[in-house]
């Protein structure tokens, strides 16, 4: 695991800085795929969906924000991490509205989420393309293979943003869709980053199995399941599907959209 190098010569308080960012970045990403996995396998609107909802979006808003943040500054370069922190948040931001509003609008917010999609796969293209020129074949350790999931995700939420603004807004399925999948994709990151990313700190005994590889594709599978229901099916329509309730909307019950 690459850490942020604080020298001998630095004052206590880097030290101390630097290791507490250690902890909230690795405790919020373990916190992150435990909340995470009960929030996706669990019946929507309920309590404890709602409860682990929100200790999933402030965990790895942690884990995320701290991992972007401290990147750039890593000795040994970072630039996936970077890329993968910066849409790990823009996804759980998103994500986050989405279930907070009854209709996600078309205003300047989602212009700016347009930009940073489109940004971000823009990112995962140039990054790809220095990878394959390099001597090495890579870039900062990473082949241009690490980089494809940036340009399609990237340019996949891009063009959700700007469905989202040609409409003029959404709501109903559609709204919930764009909440479940990108909190999906979210923890998909995280448990990627860890489960293959950290696969040192597992036991040998489970390397290449479905020990290993379950975790991770553990939240696209549901996605799809939760998705299929959500646009193919009226479930969402029932008041325990809730997620505007469950994500902060105090009104009594669940008013149906039409």
């Amino acid at each position: 695991m690459t850490t942020l190098f604080v020298g001998p010569e630095s004052p206590a308080w880097m030290h101390m800085a630097a290791d507490a960012l250690l902890v909230m970045h690795v405790g919020g990403g373990a916190l992150g795929l435990v909340s995470g996995a009960v929030a996706v396998t669990v019946r929507k609107g309920e309590r404890l969906h709602r409860l682990a909802g929100n200790v999933f979006f402030v965990s790895m808003l942690s884990m995320a924000g701290i991992g972007a943040a401290v990147a750039p500054f890593l000795t040994d370069g970072q630039r996936p991490n970077f890329v993968a922190g910066v849409m790990t948040l823009y996804l759980l931001v998103t994500a986050w509205f989405a279930a907070r509003q009854e209709r996600v609008g078309a205003g300047t917010s989602m212009v700016v989420g347009f930009i940073v999609a489109t940004l971000i796969a823009a990112a995962g293209a140039i990054f790809a393309i220095m990878a394959s020129q390099s001597p090495t074949g890579t870039i900062d350790d990473s082949p241009p293979q690490a980089f494809y999931m940036f340009m399609g995700l990237g340019s996949i939420a891009a063009l959700c943003d700007l469905r989202v603004i040609l409409r003029g807004g959404i709501s109903g399925a559609q709204r919930i869709a764009r909440h479940l999948w990108r909190m999906c994709v979210a923890l998909f990151i995280a448990s990627e980053s860890f489960f293959l990313g950290q696969q040192k700190f597992l036991p040998e005994a489970i390397h290449g199995t479905v020990v290993q590889f379950g975790p991770v594709f553990f939240p696209i599978v549901l996605m799809i399941f939760w998705l299929l229901r959500v646009l193919l099916t009226r479930w969402w329509q029932e008041p325990v599907s809730a997620l505007t309730t469950a994500h902060g909307d105090n009104n009594a019950s669940w008013r149906k959209e039409k």
